[in-house]
């Protein structure tokens, strides 16, 4: 979709960025300390590219992903995907999952619902294209790197969440009732388009 941005409209846009301060992790610190898990992909680590598959680029397929250290106390995890980076107030949510059990686990790769791909039947909120899907990373041309925000909060029993949550909710329950925290960080940014040089052909053309 936003491949589809004339990347002078990148360029132009690329000191606006949602802002890591505002990832949902984040939001949580500033009210309170809280406990750590783990969680890992075995396609990419912390920090580093993620592979072009798992894009709007390629297949767009959602990542694998692995999680432990989950507190004995918890009740259920979820799960939200946020791009830092994006040209928006807040930053864009590529997935929302929820009821994700309650113990060490992991979702394999293609788990999640995507445009081209059915997912495994997942509990899933709405991205901020208000689909319960994954919305692979699709930065503008020219914008330069991204940061996809992969968090999984361990929480405490409460009352079930809504059908489709969205952001906001999520927000509330993890301020709430989090009782631990775990981060990934992935990165894709799309490459420019390098204009060709004219060919000698065309320049003789061109004094015909």
């Amino acid at each position: 979709m936003l491949e589809k941005l004339p990347e002078s409209v990148g360029h132009a846009l690329l000191n606006q960025r949602a802002g890591m301060e505002k990832v949902l992790y984040n939001h949580l610190f500033r009210q309170r300390q809280t406990a750590r898990l783990d969680i890992r992909s075995k396609a990419f680590v912390f920090n580093a590219r993620i592979p072009k598959r798992f894009t709007a680029d390629g297949e767009g397929l959602s990542p694998p992903l692995e999680w432990d250290g989950v507190p004995e106390d918890t009740a259920s995890l979820a799960l939200i995907v946020e791009d830092a980076d994006s040209p928006t107030p807040h930053p864009l949510v590529h997935a929302i999952v929820f009821d994700l059990g309650d113990i060490d686990g992991s979702i394999e790769e293609g788990a999640l619902n995507s445009p081209h791909h059915a997912g495994f039947g997942l509990a899933m909120g709405q991205n901020s294209f208000f689909r319960q899907a994954w919305l692979p990373p699709d930065p503008p041309r020219g914008h330069g790197e991204h940061r996809y925000v992969f968090q999984m909060f361990a929480l405490r029993a409460g009352p079930p969440f809504s059908a489709a949550p969205g952001r906001r909710e999520l927000i509330d329950v993890v301020l709430d009732r989090a009782i631990a925290v775990g981060c990934l960080i992935g990165t894709y940014e799309r490459e420019e388009r390098v204009a060709s040089a004219p060919s000698e052909h065309d320049s003789t053309a061109s004094m015909a």
